[in-house]
């Protein structure tokens, strides 16, 4: 509906679900395939010299993550993981801009902060949006980007961690879910304003943030 948020919102309500370690693994297989398929369009459109030190950067903390999603007791985790979300939610809904993540010093800290994100809570992406948006690019510019990095760092993430060993309804349910999730949001997206559209996208965000972040605090 909006072009963002998937594992803003999905991130939070899985690891409530399932526990941290399946969500997060989850997310990352979602996320995934959604770049996957949004590439089917755009991949001609991927400037492959500018994500190289994005995906480089990746690529070295991605481990960092994985281990810390496996070695931190749970309540951390789960207090962590709703301040990133938390913080990420605030960050991209307040339009603030940071002059360091500029050029390709920008570029390896944003890389590193996000692979270190999404392996360890599933959300890499705001780091790489925040650089964008201090690197001046167009929407145009940063989906097929966004959808290219998308694919790569969960596809590390999840090579990292392994794939989730769920039951079979869990797989239904998460793939039933995506394509009922798509459909609407494609129908949706012409009668909703994107302000609107990223609003609601955004306080679902927030809520499922504060929602883990309070669950974690309680555990502690």
């Amino acid at each position: 509906m909006s072009g963002m948020g998937f594992a803003l919102v999905a991130v939070p309500a899985l690891v409530l679900l399932i526990g941290p370690a399946h969500g997060v693994a989850l997310s990352n297989c979602a996320s995934g395939v959604i770049s996957a398929v949004g590439l089917l369009d755009t991949w001609r459109r991927v400037r492959l010299a500018a994500m190289a030190p994005l995906v480089l950067a990746a690529a070295c903390t991605v481990p960092a993550g994985a281990w810390a999603l496996a070695h931190v007791p749970e309540a951390v985790l789960l207090t962590g993981m709703g301040l990133l979300v938390t913080a990420a939610v605030t960050v991209i809904g307040s339009g603030v801009r940071v002059p360091a993540l500029r050029g390709r010093g920008g570029a390896l800290t944003a890389g590193a902060a996000s692979g270190f994100m999404n392996a360890s809570a599933g959300v890499g992406g705001p780091a790489v949006s925040l650089y964008a948006v201090n690197a001046e690019w167009s929407v145009a510019e940063f989906v097929p980007n966004a959808q290219f990095y998308g694919l790569v760092v969960n596809a590390l993430s999840l090579g990292a961690k392994g794939v989730p060993h769920l039951a079979t309804p869990v797989w239904v349910l998460a793939c039933g879910g995506m394509a009922v999730g798509t459909l609407a949001g494609r129908v949706l997206a012409e009668r909703v304003p994107e302000r609107w559209a990223r609003l609601t996208i955004l306080l679902l965000a927030l809520a499922g943030g504060l929602t883990t972040l309070g669950k974690g605090v309680w555990g502690l």
